[in-house]
């Protein structure tokens, strides 16, 4: 393994029975950074993540965590990396510096270090009032924070993060993040899984993954030019029945709701939103904008997604 990779693997699979859960996944995580695994529900994220954990044994292929074989050495990954589940993963019904006292017992802190730490636990989490409290008493948010608190107890190089603001809160999520990206400055690796598009713009390298393979790899910005088409944001009124309309023409490629206004994949911004004006003024309806933007992860993503989706159908032709 380089000595600039955290986290280096070559052709990881992982089957159950006849189900290729894992297809031949491979990638590097260079020291420092954190690494975004994007991918829908189903694609093979949390399996992938339980094997580089030293919690599933690979059915095949190479790699390795912190300098560790994925193959051989799991007791010797799992002494030296966080992992946080994407559920929650602490006792509801310690308080909270308990939590983090029977946390620092099994990740073996030295009992030197342990007051020290605790301390730093509570202040990171914003928990220093409250570590008498019941931890089933707390809000999502501030949970995810002790369990981010108590995953680095020991320090590790290496913090893996299983879909781990599932559930919470828009405003949490962000905070979390926030203490996501102070570790990596710090010098910790941060491995994510994650199927929320906006989080994915918070991390310096991504990977799509979708039905076990990794589809897609690179830098935030980097990825959002590798869509051939362009996208149209479209401002009109009943957005929903404007979709549908969309949806059944052959003006746009694709369509979806993007908050309060339209994404649509068109072939070429220039030509098309013209068309996409003439058309949704023809059934009806009064158009307030249509303009060219830059793709979001979101749109990156699902025109990845369905342009595999045609190679894959492609293939499957007798």
């Amino acid at each position: 393994m380089s000595t600039e990779h955290a986290v280096e693997v070559r052709d990881l699979t992982r089957t159950f029975g006849d189900f290729v859960a894992v297809d031949r996944i491979s990638l590097e995580v260079e020291k420092g950074e954190v690494f975004g695994f994007l991918g829908p529900n189903g694609a093979g994220k949390s399996t992938t993540i339980r094997m580089l954990c030293g919690l599933l044994l690979p059915t095949s292929g190479s790699g390795r965590v912190a300098g560790f074989d994925v193959m051989t050495e799991s007791e010797s990954i799992k002494r030296n990396i966080g992992y946080m589940s994407q559920k929650f993963s602490l006792y509801d019904d310690l308080r909270v510096e308990e939590n983090i006292d029977f946390f620092a017992g099994v990740y073996n802190v030295p009992r030197a270090k342990r007051r020290a730490r605790k301390d730093w636990v509570l202040e990171m989490a914003g928990l220093a009032d409250k570590r008498g409290d019941l931890t089933g008493s707390l809000a999502g948010g501030w949970k995810q924070r002790l369990a981010l608190g108590c995953a680095v107890l020991h320090e590790p190089p290496i913090l893996f993060l299983d879909e781990p603001t599932s559930g919470v809160d828009p405003l949490s999520r962000r905070q979390f993040w926030d203490l996501i990206a102070q570790m990596s400055r710090d010098g910790t690796t941060v491995f994510v899984t994650t199927h929320y598009m906006e989080e994915a713009e918070y991390c310096d390298e991504l990977a799509l993954i979708y039905r076990g393979r990794m589809i897609a790899r690179g830098k935030p910005a980097d990825l959002k030019t590798r869509i051939p088409e362009d996208i149209l944001e479209i401002r009109v009124e009943r957005p929903f029945e404007a979709l549908e309309r969309l949806e059944r023409s052959d003006v746009v490629q694709e369509v979806a709701l993007f908050g309060d206004a339209l994404h649509a994949v068109v072939g070429s911004a220039a030509e098309d939103a013209e068309r996409v004006r003439e058309f949704l003024a023809g059934e009806g309806m009064a158009v307030e904008a249509v303009t060219p933007v830059t793709p979001s992860m979101e749109d990156v993503f699902v025109s990845l997604i369905e342009l595999d989706d045609r190679e894959h159908a492609e293939k499957a032709k007798p």
